[in-house]
């Protein structure tokens, strides 16, 4: 059995070696069971034919001027920072519609370029622009949606074939703010089956491509969004953020974006694959392509006092934060004791410590709690989301290659499993992965409970940490390396410490970008040698010359519920970095699917 499936310039092709290996499973099994896998394997087929042709036709559908060639008013309108573009549609120089008419053009680019979309809205957001606020916060600002956020009327199957045709009744809490605050939601954006990877891909809807270089992940789980901001088909969407799912696709694409602590942005109204899962918590949040966007949207969704469309929401208007009331100080975490940073994204850090050291703010190397001690408990505590995940899954339907390798851990027999751990820490030598691969199961509630006890009692290690060094801020890397290839996380699925770290203390964090990799200044030194699996996983892929251009980013990092602090933060380095002309000059986005432009 062999057949392709379009995917607007992609194709998902189910070859041979899946029927032999669903074959292969009929002949372990009795008939009612065979029965039944027969029947979730035919549905999962033609879900994904069903999904397929919906968004192309999504497409098809649309009328010319969508396909028609970017003019020179739509590069006037795409080039508009956000605020601009409000002011425009508040004075009535520029439609809703024609705001629309010109991100929907770039969206299909950016579409065609890298598989960035799962739902094209664009008729309805044509009605929408009608009944627009145009004296709103967002007037006329087209919003892009990750997958996850309800939308009345559309799917939010987030790759997972079982949920192909299950549509939305209603709008999520995000949605019902945008538009009151006249902003126009107009497509959905690719996210991982599972939503457990740093890379988007699933069998419905097909790899989301880097928008700098091809044949790489442009991030997950918000890797469609990360794709379609960096491309310059939307100035700002919503993602979420639950290990590092806003900020590594911020750092692979080149865009902005800030974790918020849990209750500080809406979440109600989203497709959730694990819920019920708290221990460390998730969050949703804007991307976006500027910094300046990124403060406005941040400044208009706050305006409009999120917690009345959402119980979540803490009720915390914006706060103004005046960074020269204090000299500054902050702290660089170098290394998390498990992954090494490569050349590239070390590269970047050093730039900015030292831009901040030449400018005369304090800057100290840390040595906070162990972080390592810290991706332990962490990765225990949403172990069980792993089996969650994966129930949604039909016979025959690809898990991420993250998950599929994580699966093969926990799903390990205890006893087979204490022989491998017994292998790891007294042949290999290898404590790291030793001590995380024996957590890696079920737990009871009892095991649970005393988990989250751990966990807080780690924050209450950090909390001292940052009392007692006086830090405004903490820096480092948002990842060790830069994008991975296509099912790269296959081996680099425990490689997310940098940014899991700050959801499981549950703080602030931003990424911003800070220059590209460089095959000449980023080569991985020939002495180099791997000190664990999870960084010998990590390193399979790096290669700077096969990597040369692709953006790197940093992390700043606050405490808890420190959003407008973090931003004024990141304002303040790209500030430095600009007056030293040490920011990145390269574009944003390499547009090598739009000749127009």
């Amino acid at each position: 059995m062999s057949f392709a499936l379009s995917s607007h310039g992609r194709s998902i092709i189910y070859h041979d070696d899946r029927a032999e290996l669903y074959n292969s499973q009929l002949t372990q099994i009795g008939p009612a069971s065979r029965v039944a896998m027969l029947f979730s394997y035919i549905a999962y087929l033609r879900a994904c034919r069903a999904k397929q042709k919906e968004r192309q036709n999504q497409l098809d559908i649309l009328p010319a001027e969508y396909h028609a060639p970017l003019t020179p008013d739509d590069t006037y309108i795409l080039d508009l920072p956000i605020a601009d573009l409000i002011q425009n549609v508040n004075s009535g120089k520029l439609s809703p519609r024609e705001v629309l008419q010109s991100y929907g053009k770039k969206a299909l680019r950016a579409h065609a370029a890298t598989n960035c979309l799962t739902e094209i809205m664009i008729p309805d957001a044509e009605t929408w622009t009608k009944q627009c606020n145009v004296n709103g916060p967002l007037a006329g600002v087209p919003v892009s949606l990750k997958d996850t956020i309800y939308v009345k009327g559309y799917d939010a199957c987030i790759g997972y074939a079982d949920w192909v045709g299950k549509r939305a009744t209603e709008d999520g809490a995000i949605v019902k703010l945008l538009r009151d605050a006249g902003a126009v939601p107009f497509v959905k954006t690719n996210v991982p089956i599972t939503l457990m990877s740093f890379e988007s891909f699933s069998d419905v809807t097909g790899y989301t491509e880097n928008p700098h270089v091809k044949g790489f992940t442009a991030g997950g789980s918000s890797g469609g969004e990360a794709a379609l901001i960096a491309y310059g088909g939307s100035r700002v969407g919503i993602g979420s953020d639950g290990a590092g799912s806003l900020r590594v696709p911020a750092h692979y694409s080149g865009v902005y974006t800030i974790k918020p602590s849990v209750g500080r942005f809406p979440k109600t109204g989203d497709a959730n694959n694990h819920p019920g899962q708290e221990a460390t918590g998730s969050s949703y949040a804007p991307l976006a392509r500027t910094l300046s966007d990124l403060e406005t949207i941040w400044r208009a969704i706050v305006s409009m006092q999120p917690w009345k469309y959402d119980h979540h929401v803490m009720p915390i208007p914006w706060r103004e934060i005046n960074l020269s009331e204090k000299k500054l100080k902050f702290g660089v975490m170098w290394h998390d004791g498990i992954v090494t940073p490569s050349p590239a994204c070390a590269r970047a850090l050093r730039a900015v410590v030292s831009t901040l050291q030449n400018h005369g703010y304090e800057v100290v190397t840390v040595n906070p709690p162990s972080p390592y001690e810290g991706f332990k408990i962490a990765s225990q505590c949403v172990a069980d989301s792993c089996k969650l995940s994966e129930h949604n899954i039909y016979t025959g339907e690809s898990n991420d290659p993250a998950m599929t390798a994580a699966m093969k851990m926990y799903d390990l027999p205890r006893w087979m499993k204490q022989i491998y751990v017994w292998y790891l820490r007294y042949i290999r030598r290898d404590e790291i992965y030793a001590g995380l691969v024996e957590g890696w199961r079920s737990h009871t509630i009892y095991e649970l409970y005393a988990l989250v006890t751990r966990r807080e009692a780690y924050r209450k290690q950090w909390f001292k940490f940052w009392a007692d060094n006086d830090l405004d801020f903490l820096v480092t890397v948002p990842n060790p390396l830069p994008a991975v290839p296509h099912g790269g996380m296959k081996d680099a699925f425990t490689n997310c410490i940098y940014t899991f770290l700050f959801n499981m203390l549950d703080y602030s964090a931003g990424v911003m970008p800070v220059t590209h990799v460089d095959r000449d200044l980023d080569a991985l030194p020939k002495t180099f040698r791997s000190q664990n699996i999870v960084e010998k996983g990590a390193y399979k892929h790096y290669d700077a010359d096969k990597m040369h251009g692709l953006p790197i980013g940093v992390q700043i990092v606050g405490r808890r519920l420190e959003e407008e602090k973090v931003l004024e933060g990141l304002k303040l380095v790209e500030g430095l970095l600009r007056q030293d002309g040490r920011a990145d000059k390269r574009d944003v986005l390499m547009d090598y699917a739009s000749p127009e432009k």
